[in-house]
């Protein structure tokens, strides 16, 4: 009884603890601007199919792919098991499914396979990460704690796995010494080779089997509660995420509302004024971003896909995508703080730009869209990098000359170049 209500007790308060922490970044996400991503309910659920079920994406790099695609089946299928761990940790009870027969057989063995699966895939990206130093994964802005963070997952996901076979060797070899508590049930291709590792004792097969029964559950509960602090947090996110996508032509560029409507005003002083308190033109800092974007920084995996093909970034210049994107949710993390520590916001002299991205990082991008199109969950960096830009022109007038040049020659001549319009055909003339 001791053990079952301790199993309880720790169950519900990781719980509690998730849904605490998980909250926080819902508020957080919630202080983004009102855009509409609820129209075409089908074509949305079709692209979340696709996108995050399927990994549609992520086969434009197949190896990568194939080993991403091992842990997440392996992570989605292998946690069928925790309810039957629950149960029995709640009831005290050995399999408590093992009523299915040979479907329970069939399920056990397919879990021990993909728990191989994911433990031999994990150890590859360990080895990609760590000796053989990707360009992409090993990049300025994952210094510290990114870098950190991805290997805390990748050695956490091969301890779990490693105790989860564990466990299933000395369970199958208590099976057969001890049948009366542990009667037999299941099927193990994989963890049968390490039985011969364990020891003879019965008391101490009961150890270890307890033992790794243990730490799997109680790091998966672990791992549930690290989620919202690490960029493993696009497991639960990039099924919003992918669904909530901006479903136009990735080369679309909405028109400003605010500005439109001073436009049409001005243009026909027969039609009333413009609604609505406009306080800010683009981007500032984070509360001039959208909900969505805000989705975004939470959903970013950090794989940079992005930086990679970004051809800003391939030549040598500042931006790095996936920077923009990281900055945003520090920012917004920083925001959220704030917010619960003095009950609103109170001005901490920081802001997005300039604080965190800096002028020559967005002037540098191309706004080609290869970020977008990389991203294997569709987040969208140029929104951002965009509504920074917006705020740089439209409320402080600052660009480089070479931009103030094309919008002083858009205003005089109606065209980006320097030629007035009667002057645009004389290169037919030569």
């Amino acid at each position: 009884m001791i053990s079952q209500l301790l199993f309880a007790i720790v169950l519900i308060g990781a719980i509690l603890l998730f849904y605490k922490n998980a909250y926080k970044i819902y508020q957080n996400i919630r202080l983004g601007k009102s855009v509409n991503r609820f129209d075409n309910p089908s074509e949305r659920f079709k692209t979340m199919l696709l996108v995050a079920f399927g990994q549609q994406k992520m086969f434009k790099r197949p190896i990568p792919a194939l080993l991403h695609l091992f842990v997440y089946v392996g992570f989605c299928i292998i946690n069928i098991e925790m309810i039957e761990i629950i149960i029995d940790g709640l009831f005290d009870t050995h399999r408590v499914l093992s009523f299915l027969g040979d479907f329970y057989n069939f399920l056990i063995a397919s879990f021990e396979i993909l728990a191989f699966a994911v433990l031999l895939s994990c150890v590859i990206f360990f080895i990609r990460r760590n000796v053989l130093k990707l360009k992409r994964l090993n990049q300025p802005e994952l210094n510290n704690w990114p870098r950190s963070d991805a290997n805390y997952i990748l050695i956490t996901e091969i301890l779990l796995m490693t105790a989860f076979l564990i466990m299933n060797a000395a369970d199958q070899k208590l099976q057969v010494v001890l049948p009366e508590s542990y009667h037999i049930a299941g099927s193990f291709p994989i963890s049968q080779y390490l039985i011969g590792i364990l020891p003879e004792s019965i008391n101490s097969l009961i150890f270890i089997e307890r033992l790794a029964w243990w730490f799997h559950i109680l790091g998966v509960l672990a791992f549930l509660n690290y989620l919202p602090i690490s960029k493993h947090l696009h497991i639960i996110l990039a099924f919003p995420n992918t669904y909530f996508s901006n479903l136009n032509l990735k080369g679309k560029f909405e028109n400003m509302e605010s500005v439109t409507a001073e436009v049409k005003a001005m243009l026909d002083p027969s039609l009333p004024p413009p609604s609505g308190d406009v306080s800010r033109f683009g981007v500032k800092d984070v509360h001039d971003l959208t909900w969505k974007n805000l989705l975004d920084a939470y959903t970013c995996t950090e794989c940079g896909r992005c930086t990679s093909a970004c051809p800003a970034n391939i030549t040598g210049k500042l931006l790095s995508p996936r920077k923009i994107i990281m900055d945003t949710r520090d920012r917004v993390e920083e925001v959220g703080k704030n917010i619960n520590i003095n009950k609103t916001f109170v001005d901490d002299g920081k802001s997005l730009l300039d604080s965190y991205v800096t002028r020559e990082e967005i002037w540098a991008c191309t706004s080609c869209n290869a970020c977008v199109e990389q991203c294997p969950v569709n987040i969208n960096p140029l929104e951002i990098i965009m509504g920074l830009r917006q705020y740089a022109i439209m409320e402080e007038s600052q660009a480089p000359a070479s931009i103030n040049n094309m919008l002083g020659n858009l205003e005089n001549n109606g065209a980006p170049w320097k030629y007035s319009q009667a002057d645009r055909a004389n290169w037919t003339q030569m």
